[in-house]
């Protein structure tokens, strides 16, 4: 079973995969306003690699924004990569 949760501080915060409740990847971010945020890493631990899991944290990511109200920047690789090849995400880009 995967899940993923959400931490926020308030300045920074992630979007944390769990696989069987293993810790398996994380989505990190840092607030840019009170209207965006930059996704500046994405990662997945390598024993849980290829099973689309980071596209499940930008998919993650990218809800949130739309529920929010929200506009996101993605510095990270992975993310704008994903952000590039998806026109439907372009509702949410900063």
């Amino acid at each position: 079973m995967t899940k993923i949760e959400r931490e926020d501080n308030g300045k920074k915060g992630r979007f944390v995969i769990y696989e069987n409740d293993e810790s398996a990847g994380e989505m990190t971010f840092t607030w840019a306003g009170k209207n965006k945020f930059i996704i500046d890493h994405t990662g997945v631990e390598e024993a849980f690699g290829g099973k689309g899991l980071a596209k499940q944290l930008v998919m993650a990511t990218v809800d949130y924004a739309r529920k929010h109200d929200l506009k996101i920047i993605p510095l990270c690789p992975y993310a704008k990569k994903t952000f590039d090849r998806d026109d439907s995400l372009s509702d949410v880009l900063a």
